[in-house]
């Protein structure tokens, strides 16, 4: 462990040499050596290097952007603490997920802030900065991002919005087209489940009805549970959990249900009866709301 502490030091005093060249060799190993070495993060962060680090987020420099971004994403696995206490380490974030100079600095950016919210305390910190969820919303309705740097940026939504007054700004910010043009246009089922995911959680917000009212996104949610669309199971989990919170909230979604007949009454049964332990819970809570056991499916015409 000592000379992985020697190490450490080492690299982290080439990163605040004036040579560009022994900063780049720097950021460069260090990226190596985080990915593969995860004992050795720690030793990185008590040596000082994630102000460093943090600071190469600003050069104009892919190599340098891109390398601290990785490095700053395998510190945020082991050393989540130390990143957030280190002074303007989200301002730094912000300004590369903004400014990337290229996409796999964008995608490290946004995995980090992602895996930054899995601490509860962070996401009313990272949800406050409203640079950075403008920024990961642009990402998404951005036609020139990678399905990648998507993923991830829908990742680091899904996690600001598991604390429920980050949601607000999110809605606020322009989510909602973004989110359900993703679902009509984008056809890779990975990006359209973790765009429901998102759309789940924000459709427990106040002012969720009105926004998606504005792209019919009720209609869409439906469309999601019929067997006609493909969706995967997933994706149907999604949207039954988006209706009920819609529904719990006031909205018609019962009457919009009923309206529609039967076989998006059937994928909800679908979801209830064959789905994940919290996709079953959340099927049967929003045929409970409906009103549509199977006799009334039977016995009913809506």
């Amino acid at each position: 462990m000592e000379v992985k502490r020697r190490t450490a030091k080492m690299l982290v005093t080439k990163l605040s040499s004036v040579s560009e060249q022994t900063r780049t060799e720097a950021i460069c190993e260090l990226r190596l050596i985080t990915k593969h070495d995860p004992d050795i993060r720690p030793l990185i962060s008590d040596a000082g290097g994630i102000p460093y680090i943090s600071e190469i987020l600003y050069y104009p420099s892919s190599v340098f952007q891109e390398n601290a971004a990785a490095v700053l994403l395998n510190l945020s696995i082991s050393a989540r603490e130390s990143l957030m206490s280190t002074t303007g380490i989200l301002d730094a974030l912000s300004h590369a997920l903004r400014n990337p100079t290229s996409p796999s600095a964008a995608q490290s950016v946004a995995a980090t802030i992602y895996s930054l919210l899995i601490v509860e305390d962070y996401r009313p910190v990272i949800g406050s900065k409203r640079d950075i969820v403008y920024a990961l919303v642009d990402i998404i309705r951005n036609p020139n991002s990678l399905p990648r740097t998507i993923k991830d940026a829908l990742m680091a939504l899904f996690g600001i919005c598991l604390y429920p007054l980050n949601r607000v700004t999110v809605i606020e910010l322009g989510s909602v087209p973004a989110l359900f043009s993703l679902i009509l246009k984008d056809d890779r089922v990975g990006v359209v489940e973790d765009a429901t995911a998102v759309i789940a959680q924000i459709a427990g917000c106040e002012e969720s009805p009105i926004a998606f009212r504005k792209v019919s996104g009720i209609g869409v949610l439906i469309d999601l549970l019929d067997s006609s669309t493909g969706s995967s199971p997933r994706t149907k989990e999604n949207a039954v959990s988006a209706l009920l919170n819609l529904a719990k909230g006031g909205e018609r979604v019962a009457d919009i249900i009923k309206e529609t007949g039967f076989r998006l009454i059937d994928g909800i049964h679908d979801v209830a009866e064959n789905g994940s332990v919290k996709g079953k819970i959340k099927g049967l809570a929003l045929l409970k709301l409906i009103g549509a056991n199977r006799e009334l499916l039977h016995e009913s015409s809506f």
